[in-house]
């Protein structure tokens, strides 16, 4: 056990914490596929009790799932409990994670509880929650905000009370890597008990120093880390998956252990949640980012071709780099174009769908000569409207641009499977397409976010657009694909007005 870090994947809800990242159940079950093929030891797959939705899809992954142990988020209240075993009772291994705050600001601000009933709230969440697994983690949340003795005092009656795990969370990411090892040392020599459960650390980036601040905690005992991929989450972020994997991997000498992830499915599962989510990745990002093994410097070209490891300290195939090229194109069958989807956690719920998505892939081989799995990705990312909630659906769209005149666009798409065609003028391309499509719709919804990002290289690449709208206080973030860059972004402002007109209300954790 000493050896082994367990690698526990909270991008399914810390994750979707992030401001219009929320995702459906189906592509909640896309990136679990994934995160299961990456080999990722725990899946915490959502807060059961947030909303019926979020418990349907933890359900699922844990009917679907097999690989990965399946956690629920709880408080330590009965209800949200009772929810999250339910939850998780299809899984082949379920875990609970239950929390309570232990800082003396949120137990007075925030819980209005004193520390004595803290203890007691803790002891019988931990209790409640082995009645459906024996697999029960204890969280103390603001835990780097708390008092020594009392992080001591709640670890220990917890671990006497049954916990397998105790995680340590940096909730508004204060710490530092110094002083974060110094409180693992002295909370794992201090606490009764210590050395019959696995002690785990929950980094957030608000200085910048997550994964810093893990690999610190790593260094002075813990053999759990709590992370997302690409960093996914609320405010900052969380530690990202993809370095603390590679970090321990490439630094064994260093950190005296390893992973069990597969990381060979790091870029592929990172570009998965970018294109679901909508955030992109930056190019400069550690491991996943496009330049992460690029080379512009004439040095470092000439020491790279000389031997790699004069500059890379890791091969960009051990991460997944050279695996995005596949032999689909105009002239591949509908079995090999299922079969890639498949390999790629990509599944329908009916034979309709699926023909509906081959229609679309040879509709782009005849105008993109090589395919990659990004494309492939791309091509379903649209649909990420929950079954029968789809009101608007892009047919076709003209524009004329010129210098010197203001662009126009006429945009054909349907309502509720009534064909309707707007046209408008705006300051360019993009701009006349929504006000077109707005001059039918009356939204009032308000654009946040307008993203464009190519798919692969190359000027056939797919552009790749987000549009994130606000609405009532509801955030939600639309995606769209074309080889035409005013065609995907037509796609992504439909996707995102159905998302904003479905039923499939999904409420944010953090607001329970």
């Amino acid at each position: 056990m000493d050896n082994r870090l367990i690698i526990f994947d909270t991008t399914l809800r810390d994750g979707e914490q992030s401001p219009g990242a929320s995702m459906t159940k189906d592509e909640k079950i896309r990136i679990a596929r994934q995160l299961e093929r990456l080999r990722v030891d725990v899946i915490e797959a959502g807060f059961a009790a947030s909303s019926p939705g979020d418990f349907d899809a933890i359900r699922a992954i844990a009917e679907t799932v097999k690989g990965s142990t399946v956690c629920s988020l709880a408080r330590v209240s009965e209800k949200d409990i009772r929810a999250a075993g339910e939850a998780i009772r299809p899984a082949a291994r379920g875990r609970i994670h239950t929390f309570i705050a232990t800082s003396p600001i949120h137990m007075e601000k925030k819980l209005r509880m004193n520390p004595d009933q803290v203890v007691e709230a803790a002891v019988n969440g931990v209790r409640m929650a082995l009645q459906y697994t024996d697999d029960v983690e204890f969280s103390a949340e603001d835990a780097i905000r708390s008092e020594m003795d009392f992080l001591v005092r709640v670890f220990g009656e917890v671990i006497k009370a049954g916990a397998k795990t105790i995680n340590v969370p940096d909730t508004v990411g204060y710490s530092v890597p110094g002083v974060i090892g110094d409180w693992f040392r002295q909370l794992i020599s201090k606490t009764p008990g210590a050395d019959r459960v696995v002690w785990s650390a929950h980094c957030h980036n608000d200085l910048g120093m997550a994964v810093a601040n893990s690999l610190s905690a790593v260094l002075n005992g813990a053999r759990q880390v709590e992370c997302t991929i690409n960093g996914l989450g609320e405010r900052a972020g969380n530690a990202s998956l993809e370095e603390i994997v590679m970090a321990v991997k490439v630094r064994q000498d260093v950190f005296g252990c390893d992973t069990n992830i597969d990381t060979g499915q790091i870029v592929a599962t990172s570009r998965l949640v970018s294109q679901i989510t909508g955030y992109p990745v930056q190019p400069n990002k550690a491991v996943v980012g496009a330049n992460a093994f690029a080379h512009e410097s004439g040095i470092h070209q000439d020491g790279v071709l000389k031997h790699r490891e004069t500059y890379e300290i890791m091969r960009a195939q051990d991460v997944g780099w050279s695996a995005n090229k596949i032999s689909l194109g105009k002239l591949s069958g509908r079995n090999a174009f299922k079969q890639r989807l498949v390999d790629l956690g990509i599944e329908f719920d009916s034979e309709q769908e699926l023909n509906e998505a081959f229609s679309r892939f040879k509709d782009l081989a005849d105008r993109k000569s090589e395919i990659f799995d990004e494309d492939l990705q791309a091509l379903v990312s649209g649909d990420s409207v929950e079954q029968g909630q789809e009101r608007y659906r892009f047919l076709s769209l003209s524009q004329r641009s010129e210098t010197g005149e203001r662009p126009q666009a006429r945009v054909v798409f349907s309502v509720q499977g009534q064909e309707v065609a707007a046209e408008a003028q705006g300051n360019g391309p993009v701009d006349a397409t929504v006000n077109a499509i707005e001059s039918r719709v009356s939204s009032g919804s308000e654009l946040l976010l307008f993203s464009v990002n190519a798919i692969t290289t190359g000027t056939q690449s797919q552009g790749e657009v987000t549009m994130r709208l606000s609405k009532a206080g509801r955030i939600v973030n639309g995606v769209g694909a074309d080889p035409d860059i005013v065609v995907a972004s037509a796609k992504a402002y439909l996707n995102a007005l159905n998302k904003l007109e479905s039923r499939a209300e999904k409420l944010n954790p953090q607001l329970v």
